[in-house]
């Protein structure tokens, strides 16, 4: 027996038919059609995990820590993340306000602090582009999400932050470097958030799971990425391994900040995520120790590559980091990106229409995460397209 439509949207909530994943799932659907792909959708590095990182995994599955871990993560990895927090942003290691939590990937960081902090009929603040779980938090808490225009240089500043915000606001969500555009906020922005939201009393958060994705024209002079967290310690800034490591499948991240938030958050995971993967856990503990300049240099080359071939045919912002391009479709052809997409899936070429990411459906994202060889395939195609042939 099947529901009839009226009976399934009397059963569902409102919360999943307020949602759409139509944009995402189109993706895949164009691309499971296709023979040998020239796949620039993924959102994933194509480097396999390090060794180190596989090891400590393996090594803890078999020592039998395979049972739940604290809600807010073991001990070890809290100890080399507050490390690390320290070499990078001056945090201190013994501050007892700020708080640590291993969370499930940075989306559940994400899920918790917005679900921490907000209650229906509240607004968040996020960047139009955005990644896409950003306007869902509005469904799954029953907040408002306000959209900060960013266009056209994808720059979510003071600036353009400071008119949008009401006594309804309670958090402002900032994504650098950003996905889709890969844009990476400077430090003089970054100082500038940072003490907006702390003259307004309202809560920054700072998504940075590309902050080791950062291009050296965009980094800070000990090569580090910019972040709010190095001028004000109350913004919660969230990071993670996926990206880092290539290891996104493994679903770990932390989120790091006032402890008076932090702790609502490891109460809120007690009652729904329960805890990280534990075993996984143990696993990324050898992961700062890791070096990976040299694939955040290769990045950059294709990055380099990916400017060189589209720019003289369409405009794009040079990614400062990540490994994203959103370029824009050139008005002359006429078509809006779900249109350029469906274009370039007849020439294998599996892209992300910018309509997934945006209010605005003018630019498409491609991801340069793929070897050197698929990647000047599919750019090759991507600009006799801007071209309309």
């Amino acid at each position: 027996m099947t529901m009839s439509q009226a009976n399934l949207e009397h059963l569902l909530s409102r919360r999943v038919l307020d949602m759409d994943a139509s944009g995402i799932r189109r993706a895949f659907e164009l691309g499971a059609r296709l023979e040998n792909p020239i796949n620039l959708s993924i959102g994933q590095p194509h480097y396999p995990v390090p060794q180190v990182m596989k090891d400590a995994a393996i090594k803890a599955i078999r020592d039998d820590c395979n049972g739940y871990s604290l809600s807010g993560g073991i001990d070890a990895l809290h100890e080399v993340v507050r490390g690390h927090l320290k070499h990078d942003l001056g945090w201190s290691t013994e501050d007892p306000e700020i708080g640590v939590i291993v969370t499930s990937g940075t989306s559940g960081a994400l899920l918790l602090s917005a679900m921490a902090l907000v209650d229906p009929g509240d607004e968040i603040i996020i960047p139009d582009p955005w990644f896409v779980i950003y306007p869902q938090l509005g469904p799954l808490t029953g907040a408002r999400i306000v959209t900060c225009d960013t266009y056209p240089d994808f720059r979510m500043t003071a600036e353009r932050i400071e008119p949008l915000i009401t006594d309804r606001t309670k958090f402002i969500l900032i994504n650098s470097p950003g996905n889709p555009t890969g844009v990476v906020l400077d430090e003089g922005e970054m100082r500038d958030v940072a003490a907006l939201c702390r003259d307004r009393g309202v809560q920054l958060v700072s998504d940075e799971i590309y902050d080791e994705f950062v291009f050296p024209e965009s980094a800070r002079p000990d090569g580090s990425c910019p972040s709010p967290g190095r001028h004000d310690q109350g913004t919660l800034v969230i990071r993670g391994f996926g990206k880092t490591y290539g290891c996104t499948g493994w679903r770990l991240g932390y989120a790091a900040g006032p402890n008076w938030l932090v702790d609502q958050m490891r109460k809120l995971q007690q009652f729904t995520f329960v805890c990280a993967p534990t075993p996984l856990q143990w696993g990324v503990v050898p992961a700062f120790d890791h070096d990976n300049s040299h694939q955040i240099e290769a990045y950059a080359r294709r990055r380099d590559r990916v400017v060189e071939v589209l720019s003289p045919h369409t405009d794009v912002v040079v990614p400062g980091g990540a490994f994203y391009a959103f370029f824009e479709v050139p008005a002359s052809l006429g078509i809006d990106a779900s249109a350029f997409v469906e274009r370039a899936v007849e020439r294998r070429v599996l892209l992300v229409a910018g309509g997934v990411f945006s209010s605005r459906d003018t630019h498409v994202r491609l991801s340069f995460a793929v070897g050197e060889e698929i990647l000047e395939e599919g750019l090759q195609a991507i600009a006799e397209l801007l071209q309309g042939r």
